[in-house]
């Protein structure tokens, strides 16, 4: 049996798609708060209705949270595979403590479990983030070796934490294969993650920045994922970058097959000096924050990702982003 954390995420819902169709003994944990209909709306973007009914069927969900060892222990009767894909998306500062306990320790757990029940294979969802520097190399790889000295943000910091506690399950016994996904495009979840560029973009964006980053599509993650489960690799990590392009390009073409009016101006960072002391004079107050030091800094940054382990491991060719961002337009076209 086959075990999904996070199944009610972007990826966690379409990795729960592909896998219904190759298996009936999938059993994924949601919270109490998760909604499982955005996964059966997801599975409806790739099947008709009553295939997509039959598909949901085949997933049994658990009521459990990733840090409640109790009901994770029932979660993990009779598993053999396992996709951890749960964890928490923030750049708040204040939001240190629930990265920390929620990326990190949750791992913790769920690679402690694995040890118990002696699964036999683990695939961690984790992040280009979690990556160090490039050093001379213009492209980061697997080899880039995480530097304690540089400025990482909070959330950068709990991937790489969580990615020790897999290593740890190595010495162990298990195997694993680590993803380190760019920014995943792809549709169902608007109002997290990349899903904020379609709703943004609708509501009309005058303003774009020129950060370069990896992109990817979240069907290209979850098939890779699947393939290097089945596969015998193990104890690797692979980058998962389709493109590496600048946001000026991908809101841009967003806007483009959203019929939309492209955003024609750039950001000044000036502006961005200004929005970042503002909210940080809201925080005092309780507001949330979205920009950062590092955030602030970053959005001039051009960081570049090499894919080529990937390809070659799999023979694996990835979807251009553009086709991507095509393709989540008309699905977003068609809820909104």
């Amino acid at each position: 049996m086959i075990l999904v954390t996070g199944g009610t995420g972007l990826v966690g819902a379409h990795l729960l798609y592909e896998l219904a169709q190759q298996n009936d003994n999938i059993r994924a944990i949601k919270r109490a708060s998760s909604d499982i209909h955005l996964v059966r709306k997801i599975f409806g973007y790739y099947s008709s209705q009553e295939d997509a009914d039959k598909l949901f069927e085949n997933i049994h969900w658990v009521q459990a949270d990733i840090n409640d060892i109790p009901a994770l222990e029932k979660a993990f009767e009779s598993i053999k595979f396992v996709y951890h894909c749960a964890a928490l998306i923030s750049f708040d500062p204040s939001d240190e403590k629930k990265l920390r306990k929620i990326n990190i320790e949750g791992t913790a757990n769920i690679v402690n479990l694995c040890i118990s029940h002696k699964i036999e294979k683990l695939c961690y969802v984790s992040s280009v983030a979690a990556l160090g520097s490039t050093g001379k190399n213009p492209e980061i790889d697997e080899s880039a070796k995480w530097n304690p000295e540089e400025s990482h943000n909070d959330y950068a910091i709990s991937k790489y934490g969580a990615e020790i506690e897999v290593w740890r399950g190595t010495q162990e016994g298990i195997d694993v294969v680590i993803v380190n996904p760019g920014i995943i495009i792809g549709p169902g979840i608007w109002d997290s993650g990349s899903g904020k560029i379609f709703k943004r973009i609708d509501k009309g964006l005058k303003y774009h920045f020129p950060k370069v980053s990896g992109f990817v599509g979240v069907q290209d993650v979850v098939k890779s994922m699947i393939l290097l489960m089945e596969s015998t690799t193990k104890n690797e990590k692979f980058i998962l970058v389709s493109e590496n392009l600048s946001f000026e390009h991908i809101l841009k073409k967003t806007a483009q097959y959203l019929s939309k009016p492209e955003p024609s101006k750039q950001l000044k960072k000036r502006m961005i000096t200004l929005g970042w002391l503002i909210q940080k004079v809201g925080s005092w107050f309780g507001s949330k924050r979205e920009i950062t030091r590092e955030s602030k800094n970053g959005l001039y940054a051009e960081t570049y990702y090499q894919n080529s382990k990937i390809r070659k491991e799999l023979n694996f060719e990835f979807t251009p982003v553009d086709q991507v961002l095509k393709e989540t337009s008309k699905k977003f076209r068609q809820e909104n």
